[in-house]
């Protein structure tokens, strides 16, 4: 892939609740680099994603959760995140355009869904929280940066948790 690819096209990055603020500031500052708008995705995984098929109008709509006072706010919160995220970083150009997006189902599969549907020339993730129930869940659901690693023909950019494990315990 040439940097030809990335002339303009959105990027698009996963985030979470809680999630380690290297993800959205690698992709901020990568996006901005590069000219490029970035499209920052929630995958709401307690929603179920009906179908795949693209040739149905349902298929979009299915990927989309209804709006209900409990996702209203955790879709103000997330987007609070980005914007604060985003004010926080170093003056030099400028932060890049961006745009929210709430998806359902599996958050592999929806993030690669939305990026083919976009043309996003790169998936941003970052990598699983520490712990023992973040690892139970990984293993039992498997990781979304490796999913997507071994099932997208675009690349996908996995941001570590950059505190050292000593560091991160009480």
């Amino acid at each position: 892939m040439t940097w030809e690819n990335f002339d303009g096209a959105p990027l698009l990055v996963g985030i979470m609740p809680k999630q380690h603020p290297e993800v959205i500031q690698t992709a901020a500052t990568l996006a901005a680099r590069l000219a490029a708008p970035l499209v920052c995705a929630y995958v709401d995984e307690a929603s179920y994603l009906v179908e795949w098929d693209p040739a149905r109008s349902a298929h979009r709509l299915s990927r989309h959760p209804g709006v209900d006072d409990d996702m209203l706010a955790l879709t103000t919160e997330l987007k609070a995140l980005v914007q604060s995220t985003l004010d926080q970083l170093p003056a030099g150009g400028g932060p890049p355009e961006w745009s929210f997006r709430t998806l359902t189902g599996d958050p592999a599969r929806a993030l690669g869904q939305l990026a083919a549907e976009m043309d996003a020339p790169l998936i941003i993730v970052g990598t699983p929280e520490r712990g023992f129930s973040h690892r139970l869940s990984e293993a039992l659901s498997g990781a979304v940066g490796t999913w997507l690693s071994h099932h997208q023909s675009r690349p996908v950019l996995v941001v570590p948790y950059r505190m050292p494990a000593h560091e991160d315990r009480p």
